[in-house]
């Protein structure tokens, strides 16, 4: 009983910025990494960054300077700002977290996707 719903993408020019946001539902003990994950048509799904629940934070070197990615852990929240956007992020982006069952169990879930596209 677990959900990821990714909200923000959108068309957005060269150079603009963009945020994507994903808040997980549903009943379980707690999260342990978040991150985001994009995948353009014909390309393999890669990541771009991901946030432990102390914060530390991990990034492409593709991205490195330009996203900055957080997290709300009492909202269950990660947030993706995306600025000096390139034709080349366009994909869908994918929200994941590692979510900790009542259980004690690990188990990663992932977001439905949102549509990023950057014009030229």
């Amino acid at each position: 009983q677990v959900q990821l719903a990714e909200s923000g993408g959108g068309l957005v020019q060269a150079g603009g910025s963009l945020s994507v946001s994903c808040a997980a539902s549903g009943r379980f003990f707690s999260i342990n990494a978040m991150g985001w994950y994009r995948q353009a048509p014909g390309k393999q799904r890669e990541l771009v960054a991901t946030i432990t629940r102390s914060g530390l934070t991990n990034y492409a070197d593709s991205v490195k300077g330009r996203f900055t990615i957080s997290r709300d852990n009492p909202k269950k929240a990660v947030h993706l700002q995306m600025n000096s956007l390139k034709p080349e992020d366009t994909a869908v982006y994918y929200c994941n977290a590692e979510i900790v069952h009542l259980t004690l169990n690990t188990q990663a879930y992932w977001g439905k996707g949102t549509l990023v596209t950057v014009s030229s």
